[in-house]
């Protein structure tokens, strides 16, 4: 006699592997899902480097530029030997390769009709997974759609490049892509972003009107002497007047007789 429990146990040891493999299946899938975007995350920061690198290199270039001569190299070639000097002098270590695609093929921003390089970006058109929160080194990178759209420039401006084969300044113009920025700005002109800021001596104070010194204080002056009174001149008293004594008393004149 074959006992039924047995064969209940067996069924639920199966669907409990059957449970346990599919969630062993979801686990995997997740890890390899979070690995993937932790490799994708990992490449687009070698990828800021680099393009810090190039942003570098492009503006080391500028600052080398004898008078005269475009601030912008024809190629990226001229970032590894820069042939305007008679020695080696050099503005890239290498060619770096792009982290993202694996291959060593850039996109380039051209001044004008290719005449000088003004930005380098990556060919991958990815959507990155990074959308804020750039270092200072990177403007207007916030919110692109594509990895294509980090464009690494001299100034570090994400955005402010000009775009192939436009018209653009002149080198050496102020405000010119590679053109290095004035170290006292015109008044009432914005910086230019990216530049480091040049400290701006204080200007000094209006010179105020000297005002007279003023005059020591006196010593009080001591009040003039009262003058003492005179002595009164003593006065001598008046001689009394003798006495006067009595006239005699004259006898009556007698009638004279006719």
């Amino acid at each position: 006699m074959v006992a039924r429990p047995a064969r209940h146990a067996a069924g639920f040891t199966y669907v409990g592997m059957v449970f346990f493999v599919a969630i062993l299946g979801l686990v995997g899938a997740a890890t390899l899902k979070v690995d993937t975007l932790l490799r994708r995350a990992a490449a687009e920061q070698d990828l800021l480097e680099i393009g810090a690198e190039f942003s570098e290199a492009l503006r080391s270039y500028a600052a080398a530029t004898p008078r005269g001569y475009p601030t912008a190299p024809p190629t990226l070639q001229e970032l590894l030997k820069d042939p305007r000097f008679p020695g080696t002098r050099r503005h890239l270590r290498k060619i770096f390769v792009d982290p993202v695609t694996g291959k060593d093929a850039w996109g380039i921003v051209y001044q004008g009709d290719k005449i000088g390089v003004l930005a380098v970006y990556s060919l991958s058109q990815a959507q990155p997974l990074k959308l804020a929160n750039f270092d200072a080194r990177f403007l207007n990178f916030e919110n692109k759609e594509h990895l294509s759209e980090w464009k690494f420039t001299a100034t570090g401006q994400g955005a402010s490049v000009t775009a192939p084969n436009s018209i653009a300044p002149p080198p050496g113009t102020p405000g010119a892509p590679g053109a290095p920025a004035p170290l006292f700005p015109a008044p009432g002109t914005q910086p230019v972003p990216g530049t480091p800021a040049v400290p701006v001596p204080p200007s000094a104070p209006p010179e105020q009107p000297a005002q007279p010194e003023p005059d020591p204080p006196s010593e009080p002056e001591e009040p003039p002497s009262q003058p003492e009174p005179a002595e009164a001149p003593e006065v001598e008293p008046a001689p009394e007047p003798p006495p006067v004594e009595p006239a005699e008393p004259q006898p009556p004149p007698q009638p004279v007789e006719r």
